[in-house]
């Protein structure tokens, strides 16, 4: 298997076209760039013979799926529309990003449960939880979701805790510098 390196924005193309769920970025670029005759070898060629198999690598050691891909490729897209800066609250930016990462990473979001501080937990199911786990939590609903969120935090900590979340769900380094960016250009 080969690697080749690529630009984010080259990256996040080749995921929104997939089509089909698993299907591998050699799929993806051989529909958009191989021509038929080349994708449909003429008969009496070697069609049983292996063909060399070749992976994008983001620069990094695991490589994501194609649907993690454009889940995180969806989160950007519509974050793009969302106009944060315009939005006056850190609270309400921070708790709007989280809910449309909840959006697109549902099944993954559950990991966000055991993520906690030394004397507070970050995350519960319900807002009782996060109350009886200090005095000043403020928990607040992650819209969309049945997740509540401890909001009484400063910006940067309300920045670590959103890295922390989409590490979590599977998000790259490159990637979370770029949410990060969007909701919070001022520290980055």
């Amino acid at each position: 298997m080969k690697s080749i390196q690529i630009e984010d924005d080259l990256y996040h193309f080749i995921a929104s076209q997939t089509q089909d769920i698993g299907e591998s970025a050699s799929d993806i670029l051989r529909r958009l760039v191989m021509p038929e005759s080349l994708l449909n070898p003429k008969q009496g060629s070697s069609a049983d013979e292996p063909q060399p198999v070749y992976a994008i690598d983001n620069d990094e050691s695991d490589v994501k799926s194609a649907e993690q891909v454009c889940q995180a490729a969806a989160v950007f897209s519509e974050l793009e529309g969302q106009q944060l800066q315009a939005i006056p609250k850190m609270v309400e930016r921070w708790l709007l990003v989280l809910s449309i990462i909840h959006k697109y990473h549902t099944q993954q979001f559950t990991k966000v449960l055991g993520m906690s501080g030394r004397n507070r937990t970050y995350f519960a199911t319900d807002k009782d939880t996060l109350l009886a786990t200090g005095s000043s939590t403020n928990p607040k609903n992650v819209p969309g979701s049945e997740y509540w969120v401890i909001t009484n935090n400063n910006t940067v900590k309300k920045i670590n805790m959103l890295k922390e979340v989409a590490e979590q769900v599977g998000f790259n380094l490159s990637e979370i510098e770029q949410l990060i960016a969007i909701l919070a250009p001022e520290h980055v």
